[in-house]
């Protein structure tokens, strides 16, 4: 380490959002960024630990301690090249992932970690700026052919993989544009689509063939794409929304999350969407149904529709605002998590339960009647939640059901397939990754259920070993 008390001299230091009454009347990145001397000064806040928990902490494993050093040197090459051999997608990540290194960093104890995740967002830019980031094309091919239905973080992850292995992959989504959820389920504000584009070409000039618009069990029968490859990866991730059956379901003013945020992302790359089919929060009082970072992308792009009022609430009790007993350093802490978009204008509402949604004469949405509730702890920790007699109705024109997904859609290409489900619906593993009919594998969210863009990848990564090995035997 070059200035191995770093750590003590220097404080933590963010880049932090651009001011509200800009960014909100965009669709533009919040998040700002750091100059090159003060990102430098970060990464040397890394004490090069005996027991890297950062490392522990990572699902990839992304070697910390290593690339951070490179980073203080200036040695920005040499720090994209120790971060490319465990993370295909670190401009991904450096935006959009909660940064379970930085949880579990032994600088979290005193609350300031390492910036880690801005540090490999600076890392990833500062590699495509200066042309670090260079097609690698296969120099030989295996005759193999690989397809990869759906385009997601897990799909690409892949993709990229396997085409290293110099295999033939070609990855299948069923939307106009590959990307999955980063594109069409995280807001522009929190990411870009031009980065997302930015890495599609790379991996096109590599040999990945992309074929758009295509749905696998529609357009291509599942026979026929057994039949025509090699081995078959599932990556279509969780795409059945939770929903929230109650007296007044029907009523207009009611969405799923995705419905909203799909197409507000499909506005904003140039699509044009009619007037009876827009989806707009302009003037309403918008409930955010479901406290997780969907439905903060939620608050976020209501406000900038230039919502009356938001509100989020949440069924579960609201986590202290700091340090958690229940879980301590190095675990990932349950703790209150506070967006850009929350700092945009929310209520934020915790223990409230839907009981019914409330209309007026002609099927609108009007109110929402919720119910209070409380939760109590048994000796083993499991919680268990009871009504209270409390009720009151809020106020909504509109409601965003963000509860989360509860599996893949079974419906089409994996019914077709005939792959068996675990008890949650998601498509069950046999062996590593492999599924339950002879050489289709599958990886990330179909496999595990709703979780994050740093799981999928390696996920992805995973699935892509077992589907080499397979190939090679």
């Amino acid at each position: 380490m070059g200035n191995p008390k770093a750590f003590l001299s220097i404080p933590r230091k963010e880049a932090g959002y651009r001011p509200v009454l800009e960014r909100i009347a965009d669709f533009g990145e919040v998040e700002q960024t750091l100059n090159s001397e003060d990102r430098m000064l970060q990464a040397s806040r890394c004490m090069d630990c005996g027991v890297p928990f950062c490392h522990w902490g990572c699902p990839v494993g992304n070697i910390m301690p290593e690339w951070q050093d490179a980073v203080y040197k200036g040695k920005w090459q040499e720090a994209y090249n120790i971060l490319n051999t465990t993370m295909n997608f670190p401009e991904f990540t450096g935006r959009v992932c909660p940064a379970l290194c930085e949880k579990s960093c032994v600088l979290k104890i005193n609350e300031y970690p390492v910036t880690i995740r801005e540090n490999e967002a600076a890392v990833a830019e500062r590699a495509f700026q200066e042309g670090y980031v260079v097609p690698k094309i296969p120099k030989q091919r295996t005759g193999k052919k690989v397809a990869v239905i759906g385009s997601g973080p897990s799909g690409l992850a892949v993709a990229d993989m396997l085409n290293r292995k110099g295999h033939s992959v070609t990855v299948f989504e069923k939307d106009e544009s590959a990307g999955g959820l980063l594109r069409f389920g995280i807001p522009d504000f929190k990411l870009n689509k031009e980065i997302i584009d930015r890495r599609l070409n790379v991996m096109k000039t590599e040999g990945v063939e992309f074929r758009n618009g295509v749905t696998v069990g529609k357009d291509i029968e599942a026979g026929e794409i057994l039949d025509a490859y090699d081995a078959v990866c599932i990556a279509i991730g969780a795409g059945k929304p939770r929903d929230l059956p109650i007296e007044g379901r029907q009523l207009k003013g009611i969405h799923f999350a995705l419905e909203l945020l799909q197409q507000q992302n499909r506005i904003v790359s140039g699509a044009t969407v009619s007037e009876s089919e827009r989806l707009t929060a302009r003037g309403k009082n918008v409930l955010v149904i479901g406290g997780g970072d969907t439905g903060s992308d939620c608050v976020g792009t209501s406000v900038r529709h230039r919502a009356a009022q938001v509100t989020q609430i949440e069924i579960m009790p609201k986590p202290p605002e700091t340090y958690n007993s229940d879980t301590p350093w190095p675990l990932w802490p349950n703790v209150l998590r506070t967006s850009s978009s929350h700092l945009e204008g929310c209520e934020r509402r915790w223990n409230l339960a839907s009981k019914r949604f409330i209309g007026d004469a002609d099927g609108n949405l009007i109110g929402v009647e919720v119910v209070h509730v409380e939760w109590t702890k048994s000796p083993d920790g499991r919680l268990s939640m009871k009504e209270t007699d409390k009720t009151e109705i809020l106020k909504a024109d509109m409601a965003l059901l963000s509860m989360g997904f509860v599996h893949p859609v079974h419906e089409g290409f994996l019914d077709a397939l005939n792959v068996k489900y675990d008890g949650r619906g998601n498509v069950a593993i046999t062996t590593p990754f492999a599924t339950s009919v002879d050489k289709v594998f599958v990886a990330g969210d179909a496999a595990t259920g709703a979780s994050l863009v740093v799981r999928a990848i390696d996920s992805g990564r995973k699935a892509a070993a077992a589907i080499d090995n397979y190939l090679d035997n």
